[in-house]
C-alpha cells in the first residue's frame, strides 16, 4: 500500500466519455459519490483510529496510508466531477442532499454503525475493480483516457486497501466467539445493506437524471435507443455483479482472499514516479 498523486488534466472531460452514453452516465453518477462519501470515510476512519490499542501498530500504519489514498481519490474525482456538473446541474440538490446525509449520520449515528457501514462501503471495491480490470472492457473501447485511468487507478487502490476498514472494524467490535458472530457477521452485514441500499438509490437518482436530460433533446427513436440501453447495461451489471456480492454475506469472508484482478499491479507502477498516468493504451 502506499499513496499515489495522479497527474490526470480534467479540463476537457466529456459527459459522453465513452461511445455507450448510458453507461457513462452510470459511471458519471457513481463518480460524485466519493467527494462526499470519502471525506467523511477519513473522518469515521480517524475517529476509530483514536480508539484502536497501540498494540496494533501495523493496522495504525495501514489506516494511514488509506487516509492518504481516500484523500487523492476524492480530490481526483472532484476534478473530474467539474465539467460534468457545469453541463448537468441539475445533479446539484441531490449532491447536496447527500451531502447532508453524511453529515447527519456523523453526528446522530455511533462509529460502529459508522464503521460498519464504511466497510460495507469498502468491500464494494475489490468487485468494481475486477469489473474494471476484466468485465468492462467492451465498454472502454473508445473511452476517453481520463475516465479510465481515474477508475482503473482509484479502483485498483481500493483493492490494495480492501482489508484495512474490516481488519479494524473486527480489532475494536468483534472480539471473542460471540463478537464475531453478532457483530464481526451480522452487524457487518447490518452495514453493508446499510451501505448498499443508500448508495444505490443515490446513485440511481443522479444517472436518471442524467439520462433524462440527455433524452429532451433526443427523438422519440433515440429515446427508446437510449432505454434499451440501459436496460442492456443493467442486466449486465446484475449478472456480473450480483454473484460478487452475495459473498459478502458469507460468514466466512474476508477481503483479504479477494484474487487480484488482472493487470491491476502493473496498472498502478503506472502511477508512481515516472509512470505515463494510464496515457498509453491499456
Amino acid at each position: 500500500m502506499k499513496a499515489r498523486f495522479p497527474k490526470i488534466d480534467y479540463s476537457r472531460v466529456r459527459p459522453h466519455w465513452a461511445p455507450n452514453r448510458e453507461f457513462a452516465h452510470n459511471v458519471n453518477a457513481s463518480s460524485t459519490i466519493p467527494v462526499f462519501v470519502e471525506p467523511w470515510l477519513i473522518k469515521v476512519m480517524t475517529k476509530a483510529k483514536a480508539i484502536l490499542p497501540d498494540s496494533e501498530t501495523r493496522l495504525h500504519r495501514e489506516i494511514d496510508i488509506f487516509i492518504a489514498q481516500e484523500a487523492q481519490h476524492y480530490r481526483q474525482h472532484a476534478g473530474f466531477n467539474r465539467n460534468i456538473r457545469a453541463a448537468y446541474p441539475e445533479i446539484i440538490p441531490h449532491e447536496q442532499r447527500i451531502e447532508r446525509e453524511y453529515e447527519e449520520m456523523l453526528e446522530h449515528r455511533s462509529l460502529k454503525y459508522c464503521l460498519a457501514y464504511s466497510e460495507g462501503f469498502e468491500s464494494l471495491g475489490s468487485p468494481a475493480a475486477t469489473m474494471w480490470f476484466e468485465i468492462y472492457d467492451p465498454y472502454l473501447e473508445g473511452a476517453d483516457h481520463e475516465a479510465v485511468a481515474l477508475w482503473k487507478w482509484h479502483m485498483a487502490e481500493e483493492y490494495e486497501h480492501r482489508e484495512v476498514c474490516f481488519r479494524l472494524f473486527r480489532a475494536l467490535y468483534a472480539k471473542g466467539l460471540w463478537g464475531r458472530f453478532w457483530n464481526g457477521w451480522l452487524y457487518r452485514c447490518y452495514g453493508f445493506v446499510s451501505a448498499i441500499r443508500h448508495l444505490g438509490a443515490y446513485s440511481k437518482r443522479v444517472s436518471q437524471e442524467l439520462i433524462d436530460a440527455d433524452r429532451r433533446s433526443m427523438s422519440a427513436e433515440e429515446v427508446e435507443r437510449s432505454k434499451a440501453s440501459l436496460k442492456e447495461f443493467q442486466a449486465f451489471m446484475r449478472r456480473h455483479t450480483g454473484p460478487r456480492l452475495l459473498k459478502v454475506f458469507s460468514p466466512f469472508y474476508d477481503p483479504a482472499h479477494k484474487p487480484e484482478p488482472r493487470g491491476l499491479r502493473d496498472y498502478l507502477e503506472r502511477f508512481e514516479k515516472g509512470g505515463d498516468m494510464g496515457r498509453a493504451a491499456a
